[in-house]
């Protein structure tokens, strides 16, 4: 791995923004590295949504997928509390067996019409993180989903059936954010809002006890990668995002 000294300083992310809508594939993907972000903005008076394709109900080896579920969905309603979120969505999607295509992406501009957020938050998209490890099928889905139903949002003449049901186009989406890429250009400083970002992920604590590993760790896992980024920012702590521009 290169070392965080040697790579080009981060850019500091706009904060010139009052809405957004987080869309990751399943709870915790938000937590894994952006929540603290999400505590910073929300602090700042920003209102930010979340929308959950699945419910991560596949994310516990011992536990039923069918017992998982409401568990895995209360725990990221918690989570996301601690962080100034209040609004949560499930789509329902099957975890792990999320696939990209028309009906993911109708789903996806359905919710951005009915937010009108100026920036969409998602997780990294790319095949690996950083070249070492692939990434998750259904991270990859739902965050390239994400970035196509950001014009399919703003076109009238897409999934017209949206505009039957009331939901107007819109295109007020200046930029997609994706959390945790390896092609991450640009950070924005965590340093008071860590300890929220930490809590937001300790609330997971079912799907935490089923994991073992670094990921396991809350507080050692977020402490590395925030000091990797803020290493880079500037900052003792900071989340990286790489930024895609639509207008």
């Amino acid at each position: 791995m290169s070392n965080p000294t040697e790579q080009p300083p981060y850019l500091p992310l706009d904060e010139d923004w009052t809405t957004a809508l987080a869309i990751v594939a399943h709870p915790d993907d938000m937590e894994y590295g952006a929540a603290a972000a999400v505590a910073r903005w929300t602090a700042q008076g920003k209102r930010i949504s979340y929308l959950m394709v699945t419910s991560g109900e596949a994310g516990i080896d011992g536990m039923e997928p069918e017992q998982c579920r409401p568990i895995r969905e209360r725990e990221q309603v918690e989570s996301a509390a601690v962080v100034g979120v209040d609004t949560v969505e499930f789509l329902g999607y099957p975890d792990g067996m999320v696939e990209y295509g028309l009906p993911l992406r109708r789903d996806l501009s359905r919710a951005i019409r009915r937010h009108r957020p100026e920036i969409v938050i998602t997780t990294n998209f790319r095949d690996t993180y950083g070249g070492r490890f692939p990434n998750q099928a259904d991270h990859i889905a739902v965050g390239r989903a994400a970035l196509d139903a950001v014009p399919d949002a703003g076109n009238r003449w897409v999934f017209r059936e949206l505009t039957a049901e009331g939901h107007r186009p819109w295109n007020g989406v200046r930029q997609v954010w994706a959390a945790g890429s390896s092609d991450s250009r640009h950070a924005v400083d965590i340093t008071d809002t860590f300890a929220a970002g930490v809590a937001s992920l300790e609330a997971h604590r079912a799907y935490l006890a089923g994991l073992s590993g670094d990921m396991a760790n809350a507080a050692e896992f977020l402490e590395a990668m925030g000091r990797i980024a803020g290493t880079r920012l500037g900052t003792t702590f900071a989340s990286a995002f790489e930024v895609i521009n639509f207008r």
